[in-house]
């Protein structure tokens, strides 16, 4: 595989445990804070198995990804493995999937982010905060890259440090340092008071908690030794796993499930009782932090995608311009950006009761769409062991049971055809694409037999700018 330039070389600074820390930074946002309640709103008790359950899917995912990129780092990550397996419908679709969920995670995270400010401005409108948001964010984006990753660094440790305050005055109040006038600490009893349904329909929640991974795939080319990317995703997913299971238990330890149905934060609601108060004013801080660092990953995400999908053909070339010139910004990508920020502002507007929890299913679910694919992609480029077989079927099933949950609460089920509606339409312009590809370069080959060089030229890179596989077919 090409390396890329120097200038591009000496960019790939990052050590592992600092590439840990940007997925903290990406991962835990407002679909943890404040998509917990939901959970728990649905499942009961049992979200906490459902975050456990999660994880462990999202873990099958990334050990997919991470032994592909260990092998074969590619700019693109997911989506030029997608390309490089089934060919360009496939890392069209992807690339325009994975871009459609962020967009999708950026309206959530700005809906989230304007119910938290309304905490201390009740009066101020829902769309006022959204647009102010969404423009620091778009100020941060141009500033570059090593700002944002220098800026989700520190906001990954300020998240980590709240969630360590949550657990501290968590435990001191279990153990009866803290006292309360009120109930005080109970274990659960009834862990599905809600059947087996509402755990069922939950899952979707959970693993949008997770939803970042892929981002850290897209983010192991600027590792100094890409095959840490596995110990990187690893270390990343079982912290993770920890803190969600540890602080949503302790949450549902100390307030009963059926408080948890207000739209705030069960960290918040957890410690109502017992009368510290600083902590609601803490958290909403730590809370707002923590819904603009995701929603900034977000915006970065979608920029980066759609500078990709310009630069490899996948999307007008007007994308991509002001990339090529050395400090140049791409002022297109960020203009696009901004339009997808704009219509989240007036999703904001018109629906700001139930907005949230509509696109949070979507978003989850477009991003549990690409992550079937990663799993599809891994099955055609790596050399699978039985246990690897095993494993890979295993994350498909879990993905397609959460899928599947959604149509059975009124909750989740808009969110699943909103979703349904992204697919049909990114579907329908890849079977377009697909007409004019064959008409340009001839019929689509079969990747398997075929690898990438049916759109190769003598250069060794792609007619698309993607560099050539060292090997053919599979991943060795």
């Amino acid at each position: 595989m090409a390396r890329g330039n120097s200038s591009d070389t000496k960019e790939k600074k990052l050590k592992w445990w600092q590439l840990s820390l940007l997925g903290v930074a990406c991962t835990v946002g407002t679909g943890f804070f404040l998509g917990s309640h939901i959970a728990i709103q649905i499942g009961g008790p049992s979200a906490v198995i459902a975050y456990a359950l999660a994880a462990f899917g999202a873990f099958l995912v990334y050990d997919k990804l991470s032994q592909m990129t260990a092998e074969d780092p590619m700019e693109g990550s997911f989506r030029s493995y997608a390309k490089k397996a089934f060919g360009r419908w496939a890392g069209f679709g992807s690339g325009w999937v994975y871009w459609s969920s962020e967009l999708l995670i950026m309206g959530s995270q700005l809906t989230a982010l304007a119910l938290f400010s309304r905490f201390w401005f009740p009066q101020v409108p829902m769309w006022c905060f959204a647009a102010g948001y969404g423009i620091l964010g778009l100020v941060i984006i141009f500033i570059g890259t090593k700002g944002f990753e220098r800026m989700e660094s520190i906001f990954a440790v300020m998240k980590i440090a709240a969630i360590f305050m949550f657990l501290v005055i968590a435990v001191l109040a279990v153990t009866g340092v803290f006292k309360t006038a009120a109930h005080g600490p109970a274990f659960p009893r009834d862990w599905l008071p809600n059947g087996f349904v509402g755990f069922w329909a939950a899952l979707i929640f959970a693993f949008y908690g997770y939803g970042g991974l892929e981002a850290l795939g897209l983010m192991t080319m600027r590792l100094q030794d890409p095959k840490e990317a596995p110990k990187a995703g690893k270390v990343m997913l079982l912290l993770l796993a920890s803190i969600y299971v540890v602080s949503i238990g302790l949450a549902l330890i100390l307030e009963p499930w059926k408080s948890y149905a207000a739209e705030e934060s069960p960290f918040v609601v957890a410690l109502v009782d017992y009368k510290l108060a600083f902590v609601p004013h803490v958290f909403n801080a730590v809370l707002i932090i923590a819904g603009f660092s995701t929603m900034t990953a977000s915006l970065f995400a979608v920029t980066t995608m759609i500078v990709t999908l310009a630069s490899d053909g996948d999307a007008p070339r007007f994308f991509v311009k002001g990339k090529k010139k050395e400090g140049k910004k791409p002022l297109p990508a960020i203009g696009l950006t901004a339009a997808g920020l704009l219509a989240s502002v007036v999703f904001a507007l018109l629906m700001p009761k139930k907005v949230y929890e509509y696109i949070t299913t979507a978003a989850g679910l477009m991003l549990l769409y690409n992550w079937l694919f990663i799993l599809l992609t891994s099955g055609k480029l790596l050399k699978l062991t039985g246990w690897g077989k095993i494993k890979r079927y295993i994350g498909m099933a879990l993905i397609g049971f959460t899928l599947v949950g959604t149509l059975f609460h009124k909750i989740s089920r808009p969110g699943f055809f909103i979703s349904l509606g992204f697919i049909v339409v990114i579907g329908s312009v890849t079977l377009i694409m697909r007409h004019f590809w064959s008409k340009a370069d001839g019929p689509d080959k079969d990747a398997s037999e075929e690898g990438t060089e049916n759109i190769s030229d003598v250069s060794g890179r792609t007619k698309y700018g993607m560099p050539r596989s060292r090997n053919k077919g599979r991943i060795r």
